[in-house]
């Protein structure tokens, strides 16, 4: 057996997602920060897929999540690997019609695991279903441009206790980090570990789990925005992917995909105010009346939409009053997009930071995410995949990480077979991709 770090030498951890590949999302949004300074900031998931549409969000503080854990601060792990003959002698493949095969998509949209072109490399994964570990890789290799085969398995593989993946006549096994590295190695894009910047050591894990929290909230509304601007513009009167169905069944749908944004909105504010704004109220009075304030002025306006979908559903398509029911819908999404901008950048450059001057030590830290997890059941189970959409492939990683830093081995890997397995979770529920609805647009 030998050691790979010949292999892993150069790992290109600094690059970042390559936006002219067909699995990546190629408009970024470029967020700046209050902590520019010492933190380098790393594109955003875009909701669009035209090169030629590029958008710039402004959220404070948002770049601490764009660090993966720092090597030193690891257990140093040994890449195991093997290569001779005899010890890949008995890897080959099974039969597909046994192996159950779960490909990446284009969009990152770990939610739809359609089939990868035949020419995509293919790598094994040898793991128990109840490792965390597993379904923590499982989830990673979605994100990768390869065919992964996974091979369920409860004894010990290749005399390794933790799970392995196989990819030609390498055999891996380690850490998460470590096959992680070995797989950017490997593929570099789209990148899932980076190295900590500068100066976010020092930001407590409930914050940067906040921060990653907006991202995909806003990337969420933004695709909401753009959705309601294409029903809007047909009135009703024609359809625009034809997966979505009539238009009637398409506002259904958009219906749907509004409750879940909703649902992880209201989780997301519950959490802000049972568990991170307690502590800065315990340390300066009124220091977060005034976000705690916008929280309820938002509401109305978020039942509002609601309200309006439920009509446009029962009215005739492409009738004027349906047309103006559609109008309205867009202006009243629209505006939830700016209030949650300018809430997030609030929370972001004046509250958030605060955190650090509470001096909390780690395990507190850790109790307070784990706590948020309970504040935030829908978030962290079947609407997970969900969540996950609108992160970048290493923001989402970093976010499985905190997981894994504050929970027990049990819970996270509950959390986690909810991005893995069906029956933990449905498909896509049929939304349309933003490619289409910027062609519409167009």
């Amino acid at each position: 057996m030998g050691n790979c770090s010949k292999t892993l030498k150069n790992p290109n951890q600094n690059h970042i997602p390559d936006t002219n590949s067909n699995t990546h999302i190629s408009d970024q949004f470029h967020r700046k920060t209050a902590l520019s300074d010492v933190i380098d900031s790393s594109p955003s998931p875009s909701p669009s897929s035209s090169p030629s549409d590029k958008t710039h969000r402004t959220t404070a503080l948002s770049d601490v999540i764009n660090s993966s854990p720092s090597p030193a601060s690891l257990p140093s792990d040994k890449v195991h690997r093997k290569t001779a003959k005899s010890d890949v002698i008995n890897l080959s493949p099974l039969p597909l019609s046994s192996d159950k095969v779960h490909r990446k998509t284009a969009e990152y949209d770990v939610s739809n695991l359609s089939p990868s072109p035949a020419a995509s490399p293919v790598v094994r994964l040898y793991g128990s279903l109840t490792n965390p570990n597993t379904s923590y890789i499982r989830f990673a290799l979605n994100y990768k441009p390869v065919t992964l085969i996974f091979i369920p398995s409860e004894t010990p593989d290749f005399g390794f206790e933790t799970p392995v993946i196989q990819y030609g006549s390498d055999v891996i096994s380690g850490s998460p980090v470590t096959i992680l590295r070995y797989l950017d190695a490997k593929f570099p894009k789209p990148v899932l570990l980076s190295e900590w910047s500068a100066g976010t050591e020092n930001i407590p894990v409930v914050v940067r789990a906040t921060v990653l929290q907006h991202k995909s909230l806003l990337w969420h509304v933004e695709r909401m925005v753009r959705w309601g601007e294409d029903l809007a513009a047909r009135g009703g009167r024609a359809r625009g992917d034809p997966v979505m169905g009539s238009a009637r069944m398409e506002v259904k749908k958009y219906g749907k995909s509004y409750s879940q944004l909703l649902e992880a909105l209201l989780e997301h504010a519950q959490m802000e105010e049972k568990i991170v704004f307690p502590v800065l109220e315990r340390e300066d009075r009124g220091l977060s009346k005034s976000v705690t304030e916008e929280h309820a002025r938002d509401l109305p306006l978020m039942n509002g939409i609601k309200e309006d979908i439920k009509t446009i559903i029962v009215l005739d398509s492409g009738s004027s009053s349906c047309q103006d029911m559609l109008f309205s819908l867009s202006t009243r999404i629209k505006s939830l997009q700016e209030n949650c901008k300018q809430h997030f950048e609030e929370e972001e450059r004046g509250i958030l930071p605060l955190m650090e001057a509470a001096e909390l030590t780690q395990g507190q830290q850790e109790r307070l995410l784990e706590q948020s997890l309970d504040v935030m059941p829908s978030t962290h189970t079947h609407l997970l995949k969900f969540f996950m959409e609108g992160l970048l492939p290493h923001e989402a990683m970093h976010y499985l990480d905190l997981i894994t830093r504050c929970t027990d081995k049990d819970r996270a890997g509950s959390i986690y077979r909810f991005l893995v397995e069906e029956h933990y979770g449905k498909r896509n529920e049929g939304r349309p991709t933003m490619a289409l609805l910027l062609k519409a647009k167009a």
